[in-house]
């Protein structure tokens, strides 16, 4: 009985043995199948792509490095239109000595455009020295000025001749006369100018000039001079007295024609005593 029962527990555990493997492969073969179905059945996981950044393309040897960009500047005012250099207009040029009536002898500095009230005007710049004066004159309107070149030595000869000539005056009243003076003054005419200076001229032994007269006297003579002495190229103080010398050599007028002259003066009604015109009929040469 015992040997039976002996046997009957090795025969069992036998089987026991042979069934446990077959069981672990099946049960092995189960969860594989069941990992697979997993693995079939559940999502796959999203699959991130890693993209490498672009290389910098490598600088063209041809083309220069940019500069850093500066700061954005407010925009510059429009510059001003440049200037135009003119040496000549109307038969002058710049650095010429000329002579304009109501102020004498000046010299062009330059020739200059400006804007005045929107248009363009062309301008000479005199420059009067000794009246410490600069005067600007439209290029277009010398002629209506009477602006002129310096006298020609031979005008300047016949003026010189001028001053050697005898006195004229007119038998009027001196406020007459004195205008008939200033407007040659302001002609602009060297011979004119002399023709003044010829009939104020005083000499030593004649009666002092009134104050009006010494006035026009000067006047005139210092626009005579300054042209002279341009003309020379001497100083005033020598063309003075080359005009004095030129005076000296004139016929004087006796004190009955600076009678004549007083009366004239004093003439309240103010008619021109010289009827006829002639101004030489009312001189008088020195006894």
């Amino acid at each position: 009985m015992k040997d039976t029962k002996k046997a009957a527990a090795a025969k069992s555990s036998k089987n026991k043995r042979s069934v446990m493997p077959e069981k672990t492969a099946k049960t092995a073969a189960k969860a594989a199948a069941a990992k697979t179905t997993a693995a079939k059945v559940a999502p796959k996981a999203p699959v991130t792509k890693t993209v490498a950044a672009p290389k910098p393309a490598a600088p063209k040897a041809a083309a220069p490095a940019a500069a850093p960009k500066a700061a954005v500047k407010p925009a510059a005012a429009p510059r001003p239109e440049e200037k135009k250099v003119v040496t000549q207009r109307q038969g002058f040029k710049a650095n010429e000595f000329v002579v304009y009536p109501a102020h004498g002898v000046g010299q062009i500095l330059a020739i200059e455009e400006q804007e005045i009230a929107g248009a363009k005007l062309e301008l000479f710049v005199i420059s009067f020295m000794k009246d410490k004066m600069t005067l600007r004159v439209p290029t277009a309107k010398v002629a209506n000025v009477g602006m002129r070149k310096l006298s020609e030595p031979a005008l300047v000869k016949k003026a010189l001749e001028t001053l050697k000539g005898r006195a004229r005056v007119k038998r009027t009243m001196w406020s007459r006369r004195a205008q008939e003076y200033e407007a040659k003054i302001n002609s602009g005419d060297i011979v004119a100018i002399a023709e003044v200076v010829r009939d104020l001229y005083r000499s030593e032994s004649q009666p002092e000039q009134s104050y009006s007269e010494r006035q026009l006297y000067e006047a005139a003579l210092d626009r005579l001079s300054r042209e002279i002495a341009v003309v020379q190229h001497s100083t005033e103080t020598e063309a003075v007295k080359e005009i004095e010398s030129q005076l000296a050599k004139s016929p004087r007028r006796g004190a009955k024609a600076e009678s004549a002259e007083g009366e004239a003066e004093g003439d309240a009604d103010g008619e021109d005593l010289d009827t006829d015109g002639d101004d030489a009929a009312v001189e008088d040469e020195a006894a």
